[in-house]
């Protein structure tokens, strides 16, 4: 009997020995990011990510509307926007977005959250950067197998000579079509490069974008080169473009959309950001790095469109109440 209960004791201590590894092993497992709100699903491949990782978000809209952007908005942990950008769903509801975490905007390790804002519908997932040196390894090359050495054939009679048929003349080849900027040449046929927006930059300027029909127009990479190359370069400058994202991308998706729909609204808007566009070409002037000429030629710029779209709108407007007071 004694020894009955010592062997029912040990075989009780077993189990719940294994229980408690198997319990420890399921709980140790890591999940992903997920939100699952119903009119807006998203969920993350992992909930960690280190330097130079890429993120992959997919989703599912349930009342799609074909043709509607859907925002997303990528918050550091003191809060600051680190980018922005619109994508477009496929026909069934469903997105996927990837993206390369780090960038001068991922400073701060910790957590990053990730929003989704499609008309008055939201969700959003919170993923955790580590940070650290970003490490790209590259697989060594297999060996390749020696050939074996092939028999040799043996010798053929040599067979009587035949004469030469005359060459015929070689059709002279087809000259390659020339692709313009933006484009590359597959199977003969010029087709648009397929870019991506690099993260950390504080994304793309969704205005100019939907107004020039596409983000490979040349104002559009006149604004993305301004941005990044002489604005950026300074530390006033990044200041800078941390406050005027929290206020531009707080509105921009909106009149992008309405750009989107409305093809005469869509003119408008270019017609009324060209000028503009065309000042910004006074901060090609400053050296990448110059704190002094940035910030002088920045003021420059920003009081130029001033008086172009208000100081002198507000002149003629008086003039012409004069002229007709006079009349009276």
């Amino acid at each position: 009997m004694k020894k009955l209960k010592m062997r029912l004791t040990g075989f009780l201590a077993f189990a719940l020995l294994s229980v408690s590894i198997l319990s420890y092993g399921i709980s140790g497992s890591a999940f992903a990011a997920t939100d699952p709100n119903p009119a807006l699903t998203i969920s993350s491949d992992l909930d960690t990510y280190s330097n130079g990782s890429t993120i992959s978000i997919s989703g599912t809209i349930a009342d799609y509307d074909s043709g509607k952007g859907l925002t997303f908005i990528v918050t550091s942990p003191d809060n600051n926007i680190v980018t922005i950008g619109q994508i477009t769903p496929n026909s069934d509801g469903t997105f996927e977005k990837t993206s390369i975490a780090g960038g001068p905007l991922w400073k701060l390790a910790g957590d990053y959250k990730i929003e989704f804002h499609y008309g008055a519908t939201s969700s959003e997932i919170t993923i955790n950067y580590v940070g650290g040196s970003q490490v790209i390894t590259e697989p060594e090359p297999e060996p390749e197998p020696e050939p074996e050495p092939e028999p040799e054939p043996e010798p053929e009679p040599e067979p009587e000579p035949e004469p030469e048929p005359e060459p015929e003349p070689e059709p002279e080849p087809e000259p390659e079509p020339q692709c313009g900027a933006g484009t590359e040449l597959v199977n003969g046929v010029c087709q648009v490069v397929a870019t991506q927006e690099p993260e950390g930059n504080g994304g793309g300027c969704l205005i100019a974008t939907a107004a020039y029909g596409t983000e490979l127009a040349p104002q559009v990479q006149f604004l993305r080169e301004v941005r990044d190359n002489t604005v950026m370069s300074t530390s006033s400058g990044m200041a800078f473009m941390t406050g005027f994202n929290q206020l531009y991308y707080s509105f921009s998706p909106t009149i992008a959309d309405w750009e989107r729909e409305n093809p005469m609204f869509q003119q408008s808007v270019r017609a009324f950001i060209t000028p503009m566009v065309s000042t910004l070409s006074i901060m090609t002037l400053a050296d990448s790095g110059s704190e002094i000429e940035v910030l002088g030629l920045g003021i420059s710029v920003i009081a130029l469109n001033l008086g172009m779209y208000i100081a002198a709108p507000a002149l003629i407007g008086f003039k012409v109440h004069q002229h007709f007071k006079s009349r009276k």
